[in-house]
């Protein structure tokens, strides 16, 4: 069983309004990738999760030894998920599980509590709500609303002492210049 399961939101993508795109990693255009500031991000986490030295910059935080991910699909296929925890999968010699999909929560919720150890997971922010939920095993342990601006926090669900219990606690990234120390 897992002890601990963190959750990222996908890095920063390609903006509506404006003139910034998506990218692949050969450097095309891609409305389905990560911007530059969310490759920025992709490469940061690599440190955050998996530190020279084993110092976390908080408490809650635990090296992962199993990385999931939204899986492309259907309607949505995006690689934004998948490309911003590859690095840090590959850094610790895993790969990304891509096996779900965006609203497969449940089943991801599921897979990710029966892992043993430390989980890592990198999903749609509006999704980390449902998914948050099924773990915590209600909707009033967590917020319920993830801004559409913030992709700079982690959420961290610690196992309690009675197996079905959790426990959130929130870290803010600070990894990038206009990430914010505020949390939900």
């Amino acid at each position: 069983m897992a002890d601990k399961i963190m959750i990222v939101r996908h890095g920063e993508k390609p903006e509506k309004d404006e003139d910034i795109h998506g990218v692949n990693p050969e450097g095309e255009h891609d409305k389905n990738e990560l911007s530059t500031s969310g490759w920025q991000r992709s490469g940061a986490l690599i440190r955050f999760f998996n530190p020279l030295h084993g110092q976390f910059i908080h408490p809650a935080l635990a090296k992962p030894n199993a990385v999931f991910a939204a899986a492309p699909s259907g309607h949505i296929q995006s690689e934004r998920s998948h490309h911003t925890v590859k690095a840090v999968a590959e850094s610790l010699g895993l790969k990304v599980n891509l096996k779900h999909t965006k609203g497969d929560e449940r089943k991801l919720a599921e897979e990710a509590m029966t892992t043993h150890g430390v989980v890592l997971i990198a999903w749609e922010h509006k999704s980390i709500i449902d998914l948050a939920n099924v773990i915590l095993g209600n909707d009033r342990s967590s917020p319920q609303k993830w801004p559409d601006s913030r992709f700079d926090l982690v959420w961290v669900l610690d196992r309690q002492l009675h197996p079905t219990s959790w426990k959130l606690t929130q870290v803010a990234q600070m990894l990038l210049p206009n990430d914010s120390p505020k949390l939900l």
